[in-house]
């Protein structure tokens, strides 16, 4: 399976900062250290002209000359930086990157990507390009596809997301997330689950099953674009949901299960992750790696059939 990558292009932070970069570096290792069914490839960086599909054309050219005003530096939450923009184009290319590969062999992942916050002109919570938006635009735009389905677990609603492609009835959006988590001003998804603090596995994979039912008789999507995210996990900082890692791992599987019974290929992206250790966060996203992996599997050895 195509993974990719770009936590090469490292973001210059502050010391203390709680964004955990390095959890990119460790998730590519552990992915290399695996091996098989792994081929890990480096993305090329997102056009301008795909990049000026999902986003207003002023906004991009401010993001490279780096004249973003303070507060929107305030709200992106770090500072700006030739490696930020060149870090934030790959990142968007790797998703592109793995929409592409996963519509050839069925299934594909990124290591990065998940910037769900980022509007049509704004950045906003650690995101700068919307990478699933552009995503689907692009892919719309050249007719690689003709319909898809954006499903964000991350426990952050993808109000971004949900933005952007509000008037575009080919992609529909589904958050499923902690209601009174950030951000504190929602965008309406085509459909929104919100959920209590404290969550568990029983009441949150329930709710999942049903926005899945919702998502996919609606869409109908030849490619889904799966935002996994690692923090509506218990132990993460800013999650204030209860999952347990075995209520992860059954979200993964509910998921691409989904994908596989209706034939649709799936683009898995890692989106976020804050808890306290980051061997915690990368236990977390490799896990949703490897149950990509093994729909890819599954749907190469049908191949051979």
């Amino acid at each position: 399976m195509q993974v990719f990558y770009c936590d090469t292009f490292v973001l210059p932070l502050p010391d203390g900062h709680r964004f955990p970069m390095t959890k990119y570096r460790l998730l590519r290792e552990r992915v290399t250290a695996a091996g098989a069914p792994f081929r890990l490839r480096l993305p090329a960086a997102a056009a301008l002209e795909q990049l000026c599909r999902a986003h207003d054309a002023d906004y991009v050219a401010r993001v490279h000359s780096g004249d973003l005003q303070r507060d929107e530096l305030r709200a992106l939450g770090f500072p700006w930086s030739a490696q930020m923009v060149e870090r934030s184009l790959r990142s968007a290319g790797a998703t592109l990157a793995a929409c592409d590969a996963a519509l050839a062999e069925g299934a594909a992942a990124s290591l990065a990507g998940g910037t769900h916050h980022a509007g049509r002109a704004r950045a906003q919570g650690f995101c700068v390009f919307n990478d699933a938006a552009i995503a689907a635009l692009d892919l719309l735009e050249r007719g690689a596809v003709q319909r898809l389905l954006v499903v964000d677990c991350d426990v952050h609603q993808g109000n971004g997301t949900a933005e952007i492609l509000a008037d575009e009835p080919r992609a529909l959006t589904f958050s499923i997330h902690g209601e009174n988590n950030f951000p504190a001003r929602k965008a309406a998804s085509d459909i929104d689950i919100g959920l209590a603090d404290a969550c568990g596995d029983h009441d949150y994979l329930a709710a999942l099953a049903s926005g899945l039912d919702a998502a996919f008789a609606r869409a109908e999507p030849q490619l889904v674009i799966y935002l996994a995210g690692a923090d509506p996990w218990r132990g993460d900082r800013l999650g204030r949901l209860a999952l347990s890692r075995a209520g992860l791992a059954a979200r993964d599987e509910r998921v691409l299960q989904r994908c596989g019974e209706h034939g649709a290929a799936v683009a898995t992206v890692m989106a976020g992750g804050y808890a306290p250790d980051v061997a915690d966060i990368v236990d977390i996203h490799f896990a949703s790696v490897r149950a990509t992996a093994a729909l890819w599997s599954s749907r190469q050895r049908a191949a051979r059939q």
